[in-house]
């Protein structure tokens, strides 16, 4: 099942035909909460008794036409988004090898550099707009499998890590170069993409065999396959789980390949991981009247 959520409040599934079934409905049957809330995001905690309910509105669902609707984060309220820092060998040499990526700071592998966060509030739809501030900094694509969190856990071991897994989309981990911390450079507002739906472990036989492209402006600028990662997508749950306890609908994203480069106003990334999905996503400026430079005053 690909499940996607549009006009902010609105659950859909995205069908083989390409239009997206209406069914906001089974969000019904989700638990009333009170203060405290409970770690995670509500509707992947529950996503076996919403699939289920789905299942028996989908036959007299309203279609909608894909343009017709803006989609939103399939995930709604990630407590964590967790990021594997160079997770491709050979995005590990250019790195290495590129000035404008390394900003003359020592490129180290994923061994040394562990895991890292980026802030929820960096998360948007593939139908919104990735705004670029106004800093004087090369500003990257990059795309990547995610990994969506279903089930919670901590020091899950490899053998279980894909019973955790909710399902999987697209993922864009827009950075700016430079030597501050990645969780700085890679948390701006619109800086997390990820689309266009949640779609089920059923339709994604082995997540460490899929082709994935990105094309920015229909020139191809990525493409590999995850069949390449360097921490494949069990030992990357295994590893965050032994620093983080992970909750339904926490987000990993699995690392980006060779090919990284800038985008500015105007471009659009055209993104497809294979079983996962398509999705284009605009690129645009943000503006406001006293920019702040990362290192001091415009």
């Amino acid at each position: 099942m690909r499940l996607c959520r549009f006009n902010e409040t609105r659950l859909g599934v995205m069908t083989d035909v390409g239009d997206i079934a209406d069914v906001s409905a089974a969000v019904d049957v989700l638990p009333e909460l009170k203060w405290p809330l409970p770690h995670g995001d509500l509707l992947v905690a529950n996503l076996d008794i919403v699939c289920a309910r789905i299942g028996q509105l989908l036959p007299d669902a309203p279609r909608l036409a894909r343009n017709s609707v803006r989609l939103d984060s399939p995930v709604a309220n990630p407590g964590k988004i967790i990021a594997a820092p160079v997770n491709y060998h050979k995005h590990l040499d250019e790195a290495r090898k590129d000035t404008g990526i390394n900003f003359g700071t020592e490129i180290k592998t994923i061994d040394d550099l562990g895991l890292f966060l980026k802030a929820p509030s960096s998360l948007i739809g593939c139908d919104q707009t990735v705004l670029l501030p106004p800093l004087d900094r090369r500003m990257d694509h990059e795309i990547e499998l995610a990994v969506i969190i279903g089930k919670p856990g901590f020091e899950i071991t490899r053998e279980a890590a894909l019973d955790h897994v909710a399902g999987y989309a697209i993922a864009l981990d827009m950075t700016i170069r430079g030597p501050e911390d990645r969780s700085w450079r890679k948390s701006f507002d619109t800086f997390s993409v990820l689309g266009p739906s949640l779609v089920t472990p059923d339709e994604v036989p082995d997540p460490d065999n899929l082709d994935f492209t990105l094309r920015v402006n229909g020139e191809v600028r990525q493409r590999s396959s995850t069949k390449a990662l360097i921490f494949d997508v069990r030992k990357l749950i295994e590893r965050a789980s032994f620093a983080y306890r992970l909750h339904p609908g926490d987000v990993i994203m699995t690392g980006t390949p060779e090919g990284v480069a800038p985008v500015g106003d105007g471009d659009v990334m055209e993104c497809r991981i294979e079983s996962v999905g398509e999705m284009s996503v605009r690129v645009g400026k943000r503006h406001h009247a006293a920019a702040v430079q990362a290192g001091g005053s415009a």
